[in-house]
């Protein structure tokens, strides 16, 4: 029975039952990590062949005679640009390698546009007013490079195909201060929604007022599925933005992270001719090129998209039965009363959950005082504040199944908790 439904008298008397079992789980002295978004040791296992593609005998020239242990390449041996470009759906002449972060990777493209600014236009440090379009919930660490850089954020609602395009297409269409926005358009950080294809056809349309508008499309999970016979598909986005006469409109993001390992693995960045002639003359003062070595031990380790395919299998055949775990727990334990809802994603690293409206940091709260550690509430919402505290982020992915489960019990405990003080109190006054 939902909870609303419930009498004061049966409210209280489950919430009695409730307290106690919470006492119970605080006397196990659990000390679990749910906070980030990390592979689990047996995912950083299945990479540790590329410790083993290269060594002191090996011949570390590229096809085109590069010598990876010395200088040059500035964006990429091209055999590193291929198995990007294969995996990111682009032509790799359109794609830059980088080190092992797309978040330093986005970092930048922000940093550069904000002391510089983009083909030609006025930098953003010498503008009035600059601001990013932020779907909600959302990536947080996005957030924090905006912020970062005092870039006014504009909260963008989430709908099941992506953000409010009604919305989108208004705003940056009458707001020439608003110069980016930011997007997870594949299994999306935290709710795992990917983008439709009507979405992605209207992002490639739209008619922004500022020239230097740019959409920031990180694909961070573009391989990331769950399931072979059931995976989300997604429309590319530039090669519809060229379609659609936008060809400069994008900067898509990607990297091996969560592939291979998150501290060692490449970072790339795909985008037109004319961004990427803009992008290279920062880029030539930077650095000199990226970590070569680096670039050709992850293509001998896969071999080509194939080779990455078949890595991509394994990863999801461990972490299935996490997020199976957790969306059969909570269905179980707080399917039929009413007291949040939450998605079911085909991929990705996250499962989104929504409270009752004021609970969400609560919720939160009680899990770390019963040894469990979750993201913070509203670190989904720009400067971590969710006006209706309903957000919560849930990272399956880092614990053992056992210690998964444990935590999955307590959270829809703390959930059943909160939610009932909250109704409980509402019928009292």
């Amino acid at each position: 029975m939902r909870y609303d439904e419930m009498s004061r008298e049966d409210l209280s008397r489950e919430l009695e039952e409730l307290r106690k079992e919470y006492r119970r789980m605080q006397a196990l002295e659990l000390h679990l990590d749910m906070s980030r978004g990390k592979p689990c040791i047996e995912q950083l296992d299945l990479s540790m062949g590329l410790m083993d593609v290269l060594d002191s005998s090996s011949d570390l020239t590229c096809d085109d005679g590069t010598d990876c242990r010395n200088y040059g390449q500035l964006t990429g041996i091209d055999e590193a640009r291929e198995l990007i470009g294969d995996m990111m759906e682009n032509n790799p002449n359109d794609i830059i390698i980088y080190g092992n972060s797309s978040l330093n990777v986005m970092y930048d493209t922000v940093s550069r546009a904000y002391t510089h600014g983009i083909l030609g236009n006025t930098p953003w440090c010498k503008l009035d007013k600059v601001s990013f379009l932020c779907p909600v919930p959302g990536y947080d660490r996005h957030f924090a490079i905006t912020e970062y850089f005092g870039i006014g954020m504009i909260p963008v609602p989430m709908t099941p195909t992506g953000p409010d395009m009604n919305m989108v297409e208004k705003l940056v269409a009458e707001d020439e201060s608003i110069k980016g926005i930011w997007c997870v358009p594949k299994y999306s950080n935290p709710g795992g929604i990917s983008y439709s294809d009507e979405t992605v056809r209207r992002f490639a349309r739209l008619k922004p007022a500022a020239k230097d508008f740019r959409i920031f499309w990180d694909n961070a999970y573009g391989m990331h599925h769950l399931y072979d016979d059931r995976q989300d598909y997604l429309i590319e986005i530039l090669a519809e933005c060229k379609r659609a006469g936008n060809p400069d409109l994008v900067y898509k993001f990607a990297s091996t992270s969560k592939i291979t390992f998150p501290g060692s693995g490449i970072a790339a960045l795909a985008t037109s001719p004319n961004n990427m002639a803009d992008i290279r003359k920062q880029l030539r003062i930077q650095t000199i090129g990226h970590d070569k070595v680096n670039q050709l031990r992850h293509v001998r380790f896969f071999g080509d998209i194939h080779g990455m395919v078949e890595h991509m299998r394994k990863h999801a055949d461990i972490l299935r039965p996490k997020f199976e775990m957790v969306e059969k727990t909570m269905q179980e334990e707080l399917g039929d009363l009413g007291v949040g809802t939450w998605t079911n994603p085909l991929g990705g690293y996250f499962i989104g959950f929504e409270s009752l409206p004021g609970c969400a940091k609560e919720i939160v709260a009680r899990c770390k005082k019963a040894g469990v550690t979750m993201t913070p509430a509203g670190a989904t919402w720009p400067y971590g504040k969710d006006p209706k505290d309903t957000s919560i982020r849930i990272a399956p992915t880092f614990p053992t199944l056992k210690d998964l489960e444990a935590a999955s019990r307590l959270f829809c405990l703390c959930v059943r908790i909160v939610s009932a003080e909250k109704i409980l109190k509402e019928k009292e006054a």
